[in-house]
């Protein structure tokens, strides 16, 4: 088969932020890389229609759903650590190593905290304040009524404030 026209410029062009979503997603580099790999492999034998509508919502919902199905298996119950490197002094994830402001330390508590919300609340966190899509867009991207991302959304940022234990993170604007 061919390639599709105009896949490559979007994949080139839109890999950064989707790439970041799934990370927030599944709370790991070298999954979120193969949730992205996955979701635009299925997106592109239906690229042609795909690309006359919103092409970034399509692979987003993709990633949303492929994500929650891997959730479900049980294999992802182990749960790789990167401990061993970490005292040795060796970079892991491809992130900075050294960050005097405690960037990366806020980054790392935050995404240990999303990874022990529930999918749907951890989807509708990420969707709502990290991608700043409306609600009507998380809804359709998840399959839901706005009512349930708002309520997804509120049980997930309490829950996060309890597993940071800080103020509110953001303006409630539900």
């Amino acid at each position: 088969m061919r390639e599709p026209e105009g896949f490559r410029e979007f994949v080139v062009g839109r890999s950064p932020a989707l790439l970041r979503t799934a990370w927030m997603l599944t709370g790991d580099a070298a999954a979120a890389e193969d949730l992205l790999q996955t979701a635009l492999a299925r997106t592109w034998p239906h690229w042609g229609r795909v690309s006359l509508g919103h092409p970034e919502a399509y692979v987003r919902t993709v990633m949303v759903r492929t994500n929650a199905s891997w959730r479900a298996r049980l294999w992802t119950r182990e749960q790789p650590t990167d401990l061993a490197m970490e005292r040795a002094g060796i970079p892991t994830g491809g992130y900075a190593v050294h960050d005097p402001s405690g960037a990366v330390t806020d980054r790392v508590v935050l995404v240990e905290a999303l990874a022990r919300l529930p999918v749907r609340q951890r989807q509708a966190v990420v969707l709502r304040y990290f991608d700043d899509l409306s609600v009507a867009t998380v809804a359709e991207i998840m399959g839901s009524s706005t009512g349930t991302v708002k309520s997804q959304t509120a049980k997930g940022l309490a829950r996060l404030r309890e597993l940071i234990d800080t103020k509110p993170l953001v303006k409630e604007d539900l």
